[in-house]
């Protein structure tokens, strides 16, 4: 069994849910928005700010694409 995620305009919620449910495909759940956590928040303005500070210590993602292998 696959899952997938679907983002649809609330005008056509309704509709969606009426065809799954003739569908006989369960609704696990409904999100109305993503939230991240401050504390999630806290540790990437932390790499932002060391980033800024020390710009040298990142690699340049042009020099280094190609050792990793984006199609597996």
């Amino acid at each position: 069994m696959k899952e997938i995620t679907l983002r649809i305009p609330e005008s056509k919620l309704h509709f969606i849910k009426e065809l799954m449910k003739e569908l006989n495909i369960d609704v696990c759940n409904e999100v109305d928005e993503f939230e991240i956590p401050e504390d999630q928040k806290s540790i990437v303005k932390e790499r932002i700010a060391k980033a800024e500070k020390d710009p040298k210590r990142l690699l340049d993602w042009d020099k280094v694409q190609d050792d990793f292998d984006l199609d597996a």
